[in-house]
């Protein structure tokens, strides 16, 4: 197996050996295998491929110490063909909270989830994804 060096912060290692310990994993390795695993299978939903899709992207961050409100502005913008509703708030007394509701691929949805996820400094990132004719059928 090879060997691959991954740069985190202590904060994040030390909740990755505590999940390890508390879940009887051997090592923060296997997590981190077992959770690539599942990163890279998120979208290889087959029933989800060929059908226009409807996601709502949720992103949380800190205004006071980063620029992520100007990077998610940039990919809003670069997104915009997809992007069919976009919401800022404030939560708490130094937090912000982007929703984005997207329509689109499988692939397109993806790649905005994928970007989103790469923006360094947000605290969260949650997504979900449905197919629009499934919401068709209910109304």
């Amino acid at each position: 197996m090879t060997v691959v060096s991954v740069s985190m912060p202590d904060e994040l290692l030390s909740r990755l050996d505590a999940f390890a310990d508390e879940h009887g994993y051997t090592g923060r390795s296997e997590v981190v295998r077992e959770a690539s695993r599942n990163l890279l299978n998120e979208f290889e939903d087959k029933q989800l491929e060929g059908r226009d899709l409807m996601g709502v992207v949720t992103v949380l961050f800190d205004y006071e110490s980063t620029d992520v409100e100007h990077k998610m502005m940039h990919l809003r913008h670069e997104y915009e063909n997809m992007v069919t509703s976009h919401v800022h708030n404030h939560v708490g007394d130094h937090y912000c909270m982007e929703l984005f509701i997207l329509e689109g691929s499988l692939d397109d949805i993806s790649t905005f989830v994928g970007k989103m996820r790469a923006t360094e400094d947000t605290l969260s990132i949650d997504y979900s994804v449905m197919p629009v004719d499934s919401i068709e059928r209910l109304v």
